[in-house]
């Protein structure tokens, strides 16, 4: 059976015009008779191109301030008929329905008119009702029908045409109708996220899709939905992989809360921070940041808060790392990094952040609020007899920072605005407290004055006890557990100031 079809007529009602022209030209080329309505109608007449006005088909006119156009049987009767089956061909016959063999609409741009800012009634107006039912009637009907429901397949379909004399194979048009259901469903689900005020209902559509070269690790199949050239403009380098996006994740998060801060470099490996600091100006902060675990930095990504300067790249350029990230390079200094070929260079964007975040959970998934807490001077309540002093307030709000976007559970030591240590993603705290002394030894760091973090409350003194014995002079930690008065009473005796802040920062 042959399902190839020549392309005689087409409905035509698109909001954008911008791309058009070319089809219809190449469709009137091909002596395609043309129905349409309002501004469309109008755009093709000013082409010099004949074309049936809707009203004419339907003996209706446009009404209610053109929202009700396209909404009649004669228009869908010839979208939808089935050409092979006797009772729709006599029908089509009897009621002196037109034959649709092609439907182009570009909707109304719903998602934009709330992004900015306009007002309800704005908003309102911009659901599409006519357009949308084009869309679905001709998507459900691709064994006969074509549809293109978005300018973003404008160009797929001129080649269709242009290189098939205006026919469409079976496939080619249950193609054009999976995307059309796709535009369909995305924009059903933004007008309903819209007014959807209730939190146990969750619906998400993310119209961009990419194919990573794999997954986290070679077998597994990896793809990343979202716009990532919206956040990040990539200068060089090979192409992200599912690692290094979920890296670049947590490197974003973490400089974020550094962003009003001086200049800041960090080092991540494996979505936890290996290196951060906070200096006079950048390079003396990349230095810092790479004293304090320079094992662990080697293939890591690097995130800056202010511009990389040509020093800096120059520093940089000396180890090997997967990704570089900053809101902006000095021109010879994104030279001297692109020296490495496969190197990622990425300028950020200032973009906010999705304020829900989304994991998969056995067989669904879970959603939560961003956690959007910064600890800082004014949450700080002090519970020893010894207060920190105001070169410990800073440490200890800056390992707080760190100890929010570092695995639970965590320890962080900070010094002079350096990350000395952390212990991550430990299945205790006095676990995750032992790992950060060993690797601040192993570095060669004095932990005397430095200030400790802990994503959560102490149970038992055991943590501040051990602290103290390695140096610490100052910790901060949320408080909240039954036996406080256990820790607080040994920071008491042994001189130890420590501030609860009342948020815990645990990350899973």
């Amino acid at each position: 059976m042959n399902t190839t079809k020549t392309i005689q007529s087409a409905l035509i009602s698109v909001f954008s015009k911008e791309g058009l022209e070319p089809i219809v030209r190449k469709l009137h080329s091909q002596n395609v008779t043309f129905y349409s309505t309002g501004g469309t109608e109008d755009f093709i007449k000013n082409l010099g191109i004949p074309v049936v006005p809707v009203e004419d088909v339907t003996s209706y006119p446009s009404i209610l301030g053109g929202r009700v156009k396209t909404l009649h049987p004669k228009v869908f009767g010839g979208i939808l008929n089935r050409q092979d089956n006797d009772s729709d061909v006599q029908q089509m016959q009897e009621f002196n329905i037109p034959q649709i063999d092609l439907v182009i609409v570009d909707l109304y741009p719903f998602e934009k008119t709330v992004a900015s800012g306009a007002s309800e009634e704005d908003i309102i107006e911009k659901i599409d009702i006519g357009g949308i039912s084009l869309i679905r009637a001709a998507a459900k009907n691709f064994k006969d029908t074509v549809i293109v429901a978005s300018v973003d397949e404008y160009s797929l379909l001129l080649d269709m045409i242009t290189e098939q004399n205006g026919a469409t194979t079976l496939s080619d048009r249950k193609l054009l109708a999976t995307k059309a259901f796709h535009v369909s469903s995305h924009y059903d689900t933004a007008i309903f996220n819209y007014f959807n005020t209730d939190e146990t209902i969750y619906k998400q559509s993310i119209a961009n899709g990419q194919v990573l070269r794999y997954g986290e690790n070679p077998h597994q199949k990896g793809f990343f939905f979202g716009d990532f050239d919206a956040m990040f403009k990539k200068v060089h380098g090979k192409e992200l992989s599912y690692n290094n996006l979920l890296d670049v994740d947590a490197a974003v998060n973490l400089i974020n809360e550094f962003k009003n801060d001086g200049p800041t470099f960090a080092i991540l490996k494996h979505n936890n921070a290996c290196g951060l600091a906070t200096r006079k100006n950048i390079n003396e902060a990349y230095l810092a940041a790479l004293a304090c675990d320079p094992t662990s930095a080697f293939g890591g990504v690097l995130i800056s808060n202010t511009k990389i300067d040509v020093a800096t790249a120059t520093e940089i350029n000396k180890l090997f790392c997967e990704v570089v990230i900053a809101p902006e390079y000095d021109t010879e200094a994104t030279a001297i990094l692109q020296e490495k070929k496969n190197r990622i260079i990425l300028v950020q964007n200032e973009v906010a952040l999705p304020q829900k975040q989304v994991r998969t959970c056995l067989n669904g998934i879970l959603v939560q609020e961003r956690n959007n807490i910064t600890d800082n001077k004014e949450d700080l309540r002090t519970v020893t007899t010894t207060a920190p002093t105001e070169e410990e307030i800073q440490d200890l709000i800056f390992a707080s920072k760190i100890c929010k976007n570092t695995k639970s559970n965590t320890i962080v030591f900070a010094k002079n605005g350096t990350l000395i240590a952390s212990g991550t993603g430990q299945t205790s705290r006095v676990d995750a407290l032992l790992q950060a002394i060993e690797k601040a030894k192993t570095f060669g760091f004095d932990l005397h004055g430095a200030s400790m973090a802990s994503d959560a409350f102490f149970p038992f003194p055991d943590c501040v006890e051990i602290a103290k014995e390695a140096g610490i002079t100052a910790v901060i930690q949320p408080g909240g557990s039954i036996k406080d008065e256990l820790s607080i009473n040994y920071c008491n005796e042994n001189k130890v100031a420590m501030v609860f802040t009342g948020t815990r920062h645990f990350k899973h």
